[in-house]
């Protein structure tokens, strides 16, 4: 290639960043198999390309600081001064186009290495196959790399720029109201199966209480009573029966109801159990419903004390949200938005269809009606 349009391309590596000169390269027939096998040999890529000049980095720190910046398409200061130094000079006037072009793998990092060293920096199919040339033959023009050194830099690397893409925050406390949210959920539909499973597996035995006693949580509780009916009429009509009766009436009351006891619901239910058609179960039977309906009752009151516990860290972490929708609409669109501070960034379109994006790209696509809500629907301003 003449002086006129020199060519360098700037290769950068988790050891340190490299300029190649290339010395030879036909570009119409650059993506030819005959170039591709040219540039996957090493004494081939020699004579296409010549290694400029390579600094390597002082630190992994200092590694991990310039990857992070060529990331996000800016210039380090070490990048800057690089190239500079090993690149030809270029014209302050800046009608006057530079003699050379600088290779860069992608285009963003070409317009910010442009703004900042005045450089004509391209990106296309040609660059990226010699970049993927040297790539395989760096240790043959940098011998310090060999013994496995660009490899370790490479791991090194890599695991402390994923971390810092991560970016993980444990004092970030929206994450504890995320997974609450969706335990919440998890546990809503299973409570509802489990006590469904309940409510059908104990009528076997007492039908009459779930003509008594329709709530499923209620009727789970008074069957965690009751259990066998033989053994708690028993009960009833011993010396300790008021006990019994006054349990009964504490697990069959409605707890929504301040007024109610439970006393005149308890003393049906134990009339219903004197004279009930239910089948009879041996003590093993009764003792496997007993422990998984004792366990749906542990289920849900961990339930209800999980919901207490969110309305609780609503009320710290987003109290003007909470006010506004309620703690379960507020932490759901936290959850869908992926952080607090994601959902404060959303414009009020995106905040007002959160939610319903399966039934908004359905209607786009139909050319349907598109819905006009989506989790704030659940609060009590909608309507």
């Amino acid at each position: 290639m003449t002086s006129a349009s020199a060519l360098y391309v700037l290769h950068e590596t988790a050891a340190g960043y490299a300029l190649f000169d290339v010395v030879e390269l036909d570009e119409v027939a650059s993506l030819s198999p005959e170039l591709q096998k040219a540039l996957a040999d090493r004494d081939g890529f020699k004579r296409i390309c010549k290694l400029r000049a390579f600094v390597p980095f002082a630190s992994a720190e200092m590694a991990l600081e310039n990857i992070n910046a060529i990331a996000e398409h800016s210039v380090p200061d070490r990048l800057r001064t690089f190239l500079e130094t090993n690149l030809p000079a270029v014209s302050a006037k800046k009608k006057k186009k530079a003699a050379f072009q600088l290779g860069v793998v992608e285009p963003d990092l070409g317009k910010a290495i442009a703004e900042a060293t005045g450089a004509s920096c391209r990106s296309d199919d040609v660059i990226r196959e010699i970049l993927r040339g040297a790539t395989q033959h760096i240790k043959a023009f940098v011998p310090e790399l060999g013994d496995r050194t660009l490899e370790q830099s490479q791991l090194g690397l890599g695991h402390a720029f994923s971390r810092c893409k991560v970016k993980f925050n444990p004092a970030r406390a929206d994450n504890m109201i995320i997974q609450s949210i969706g335990l919440l959920d998890t546990l809503d539909k299973d409570v509802n199966t489990f006590s469904m499973r309940v409510k059908e597996w104990y009528s076997w035995h007492f039908p009459e209480l779930r003509d008594l006693v329709r709530e499923n949580y209620a009727f789970a509780r008074g069957a965690a009573v009751v259990g066998d009916r033989a053994s708690f009429l028993t009960r009833i009509d011993a010396d300790d029966g008021a006990a019994a009766l006054k349990e009964l009436a504490d697990a069959v009351r409605d707890p929504a109801d301040a007024g109610d006891d439970g006393d005149a619901l308890s003393k049906s239910v134990v009339a219903a159990a004197r004279v009930s058609m239910g089948m009879d179960c041996s003590a093993g039977d009764m003792a496997n419903v007993m422990a998984f309906t004792k366990r749906m009752v542990a289920l849900a009151t961990y339930r209800a004390d999980l919901a207490r516990y969110l309305g609780e860290k609503m009320g710290a972490v987003a109290p003007n949200l909470a006010t506004l929708v309620g703690e379960s609409v507020g932490a759901r669109l936290i959850a869908k938005a992926g952080s607090l501070a994601s959902l404060a960034k959303c414009p009020a379109s995106t905040v007002q269809i959160l939610g319903a994006e399966k039934a908004l790209f359905r209607a786009l696509k139909k050319k349907g009606n598109t819905p006009k809500y989506g989790l704030i629907y659940h609060s009590t301003f909608i309507g």
